[in-house]
């Protein structure tokens, strides 16, 4: 007697959102830093990402999230490409999160500037968040956050 796989809690959702027409294909991303080489966790959301596209006939991109440029090398960009490679995947595009940092920059300032969102801010001298409306040169770490949880 054969034995009827039971879906995954991502397929389920993957399932009912065809199903009901809430999306008529399925698009994943792979979005590895490019800070160093691929490790076995990495290989495991590989297999997720591009295996849920691959069964329900979508795409993978290859998204490269690349927000450290300190920490980032060519070299780790060529390597992440050729094991992909070599576990037998293919993207559809490669694309990259800085490529996109300018819309970011105007969504949140629209965010901020309709009220829906608040910046936060960690000096070194203190861990609690301050709100800024904005910097005299100060060395000060930011973080958009949604108004409702804006309060510290």
């Amino acid at each position: 007697m054969e034995e009827t796989k039971k879906l995954n809690f991502l397929e389920e959702i993957i399932e009912e959102d065809l199903r009901s027409g809430k999306v008529d294909s399925v698009m994943t991303r792979f979005p590895p830093e490019p800070n160093g080489y691929l490790h076995l966790g990495h290989a495991k959301s590989l297999c997720i990402n591009f295996g849920l596209a691959e069964k329900y006939g979508g795409k993978t991109n290859l998204r490269y999230d690349d927000t450290n440029p300190t920490k980032e090398d060519t070299e780790y960009v060529d390597a992440i490409k050729e094991d992909i490679r070599w576990m037998g995947f293919h993207w559809d595009k490669e694309l990259y999160a800085s490529d996109y940092f300018d819309q970011l920059y105007e969504w949140a300032e629209d965010l901020v500037k309709r009220g829906l969102a608040a910046i936060r801010c960690y000096t070194g001298s203190s861990t609690l968040p301050i709100t800024v409306q904005a910097t005299s040169g100060a060395s000060i770490r930011c973080m958009i956050s949604p108004t409702v949880s804006a309060t510290p």
